[in-house]
């Protein structure tokens, strides 16, 4: 390494947030400028531990002390090569990904972690600045022509990797943009899509075709897909909404998170004013059920639609400040996290449940009934049993569930190719990435279920190579995960 103590002579710094009074008036991302120079001491706190654990944190296995290295040393052009040796898309997970490399990190032991998730989106944003990321075109192809359903990070990863490896792709999405959940549901303030666009555009110089407004198994008949291409890749993502069927659901007012999000970033595509959009929180008391990342994407955009008031609830107890005993580095520290949505404002509220929805006389939600609840063990298993006396209303008349999703959309595609699925509603695959269905292959959420970014990208290259060596009978693809890996627990 370059600087062998820069551990013991630099704390970790962030760059910082924009006031909130300023990016409330505005969907751009939330944080300032970080000097260059700034983040190369950053950099140089990697310790070169001999061990990285924050390679194994990172089911990409991204070569991370090499890229460190690099930027401490001004070799940027050499760090987004070494970091593209292993990452399709660095521009999205240094953006997007909680960063369980950073959880992984050897200094976090007793110290604050390597600023990891900096390093990679400053070291790919100075690459395309500077003209470095460059469309990668096959030096021969193969004359197979392969379908990849689906185009979020998973499908794009996997769409890239069969590209350049001379294979005729061809990605089908049912949106009328590319993206997926990249493009709507991903709230432009932490991904403004000028980012997604120019990687689309360096597939496209690649050879990859796409192809909007295609329902797989209702626009384009399933037989006809299988008929016209030599292997399929499912990569739809885990899209059906957990619901909350308790009294009252059917009021008016209570919607789906992703019923809400994605007519923001249309908004912001220009298909409609800010103003016009369906589902608007604006002048509205908000109540966001669910405590995740989605959740508090439905907390920054009520915000900048001008929300009255705005309570986030979460059914778990408030987590500690710092890791427990039971929760060991290097697995993913269960500790608090403020967003830069929970900074803006409003209420987070923990161990709370919420017991029913209540009419306002029309058909639309008052209020809901929720009470406080304690985790306990019954019965050998653990349980949310309600706290005595702490039943009340708390006024809504906008309702978001955020509580995840529990799998595939079966109707069309998932049903037409006659695929099966596992005891948790996934696409059921083998140690190869394939179905039972004869060259019909599944990748990211869809297989996985609800997952992170940088898994989906992982699974896609895997899933690529897969393909690649069925269709070839070899591949030199890179191969970072199989089906069964999981996170470090």
């Amino acid at each position: 390494m370059g600087d062998i103590k820069g551990f013991l002579k630099h704390g970790r710094e962030l760059p910082s947030r924009r006031p909130v009074p300023v990016r409330l008036r505005d969907w751009n991302e939330v944080y300032e400028e970080f000097p260059d120079q700034d983040l190369q001491v950053q950099a140089s706190r990697c310790m070169d531990c001999g061990i990285p654990f924050c390679n194994h944190g990172c089911p990409l296995g991204n070569i991370i002390p090499d890229w460190n290295d690099l930027v401490y040393r001004d070799r940027w052009e050499e760090a987004i090569e070494r970091l593209h040796a292993t990452n399709n898309f660095p521009d999205f997970t240094g953006r997007l990904c909680p960063a369980p490399c950073e959880a992984a990190c050897v200094l976090g032991i007793n110290q604050d972690p390597v600023t990891i998730k900096q390093v990679e989106y400053t070291i790919i944003d100075m690459a395309w600045k500077n003209g470095w990321v460059r469309p990668v075109r096959p030096s021969r192809f193969t004359g197979k022509k392969v379908a990849v359903i689906g185009s979020g990070p998973a499908g794009l990863a996997v769409a890239q990797q069969l590209t350049r490896a001379g294979h005729q792709v061809i990605v089908y999405e049912r949106a009328d943009r590319i993206g997926g959940l990249l493009r709507y549901g991903i709230p432009e303030f932490k991904l403004e899509k000028r980012h997604l666009d120019q990687r689309l555009a360096q597939m496209r110089a690649e050879g990859t075709e796409f192809r909007t407004r295609v329902d797989v198994g209702r626009d384009l008949p399933v037989d006809k897909l299988r008929s016209d291409h030599d292997a399929v890749v499912i990569a739809t993502g885990s899209t059906v909404a957990r619901d909350l069927p308790i009294p009252g659901r059917e009021l008016s007012g209570i919607h789906q998170a992703m019923e809400y999000l994605p007519w923001s970033n249309r908004a912001q595509e220009g298909d409609l004013a800010p103003e016009d959009v369906p589902i608007h929180a604006g002048g509205r008391k908000v109540v966001i059920i669910g405590g995740g990342d989605t959740g508090a994407d439905c907390l920054g955009t009520a915000h900048r639609q001008g929300a009255s008031s705005i309570h986030q609830f979460e059914i778990m107890a408030r987590p500690p400040e710092s890791r427990p005993d039971a929760n060991p580095w290097p697995t993913w520290p269960f500790i608090y996290r403020t967003s830069s949505a929970h900074e803006e404002g409003g209420e987070r509220v923990f161990a709370i449940n919420t017991l029913g929805f209540v009419d306002d006389g029309s058909g639309a939600v008052r209020a809901l009934r929720v009470v406080d609840v304690e985790q306990q063990m019954v019965d050998g298993r653990p349980s949310f049993v309600p706290v005595d006396g702490s039943e009340r209303e708390i006024e809504a008349d906008l309702v978001l569930l955020a509580m995840g999703f529990t799998g595939p959309e079966r109707a069309g595609l998932i049903d037409g190719l006659g695929v099966e699925l596992d005891a948790r509603g996934n696409v059921a695959r083998d140690d190869g990435w394939a179905t039972n269905a004869p060259d019909v292959f599944v990748c990211g959420d869809a297989g996985r279920g609800q997952s992170l970014i940088v898994w989906a990208i992982a699974e896609g290259r895997s899933c690529a190579a897969a393909v690649d060596r069925h269709l070839m009978g070899e591949s030199d693809l890179p191969d970072p995960v199989r089906p069964t890996d999981r996170p470090l627990t």
